[in-house]
């Protein structure tokens, strides 16, 4: 199972001299990727976690990681589909993907925050029919040559949009969802599927059997999906219901316990730790318990 980072999008830590160091310090010290994350605003009415009231817009943040780093790859998961058109988006990801030298990850899920959908003036549904329809457009523009694509949803008329990405086809597009439809349609037509902040050790493990399932009935290879885990880890704090939590041992200990349900790969991620990703975190504070924190659970050791 590869080993990741979450990157410093969100609350105190999110500076630009942190996101800087953090990144450096991560390929520095072995890690796979950093992974990034999206949202928008918060509605006036909405009780969010902290980690939500003030986050980095994630292409920009992972284009700033790019910038200051040679190897390590970047990920968003997950931007939010109905908020962009697939052009806009496809634009952003190739050139993204072009600076970095081909190192960029496509993490995509179709939305939950009502004033996000207000705002944006976008709609989930039909959340199958559009994510679907998404990924055949993004793969149209993605081609580097002359394409067009017609769908009900999205159409991108006979055209050529370059530069093209590096990776060939496009960065990897990983899926993300919760319910087993969801699941099914990553095994069956993503690169993987990438979990939610809320998943448990027991949803992970449910979550591959039926993505890998799907992905066999696809005529896919199963064991080459990807199973990205988004690990939100409590460092020096025990809770029993999170592998993550207490100390370095107990959360690499708990790391094993991913890979052992069937995970690829897993970034720990301080940015839902309120002493790291809060609003009102100090940022000194908050970007020295996150380096020591990508520090005690380097992949390198």
């Amino acid at each position: 199972m590869l080993i990741s980072f979450g990157c410093p999008v969100s609350g105190g830590w999110a500076q630009p001299e942190t996101l800087t160091r953090i990144a450096r310090l991560a390929e520095e010290h072995g890690y796979h990727g950093l992974w990034a994350f999206q949202r928008l605003l918060v509605g006036r009415e909405q009780e969010l976690a902290p980690v939500y009231h003030s986050v980095l817009d994630p292409i920009v943040a992972l284009t700033w990681a790019a910038a200051t780093t040679e190897r390590i790859r970047l990920g968003v998961a997950v931007i939010n589909l109905p908020y962009v058109a697939p052009a806009y988006l496809a634009k952003q990801v190739s050139s993204l993907d072009r600076l970095s030298g081909g190192r960029f990850d496509l993490g995509l899920g179709t939305g939950w925050s009502e004033p996000e959908f207000e705002a944006t003036n976008s709609d989930p549904k039909p959340r199958g029919r559009r994510t679907e329809e998404y990924l055949a457009a993004l793969s149209t523009l993605f081609s580097g040559g002359e394409a067009s694509f017609e769908g009900e949803l999205y159409r991108v008329p006979p055209s050529r949009m370059l530069p093209a990405p590096v990776q060939p086809g496009g960065p990897p597009v990983l899926l993300g969802g919760t319910a087993d439809i969801a699941l099914r349609r990553a095994g069956r037509i993503a690169a993987g599927w990438v979990s939610s902040s809320r998943a448990s050790l027991a949803d992970i493990a449910r979550g591959v059997r039926t993505v890998r399932e799907a992905a066999e009935q696809a005529g896919r290879n199963p064991d080459e999906v990807r199973i990205v885990v988004r690990g939100v880890v409590q460092a020096g704090r025990r809770d029993e219901a999170n592998p993550l939590s207490g100390d370095w041992k107990q959360i690499q200990e708990g790391a094993q316990r991913y890979a052992e349900a069937g995970a690829t790969e897993l970034f720990y991620e301080p940015n839902w730790d309120p002493r790291v990703g809060a609003p009102d975190a100090d940022p000194e504070t908050a970007a020295a318990l996150g380096e020591e924190i990508l520090t005690g659970l380097a992949p390198n050791g």
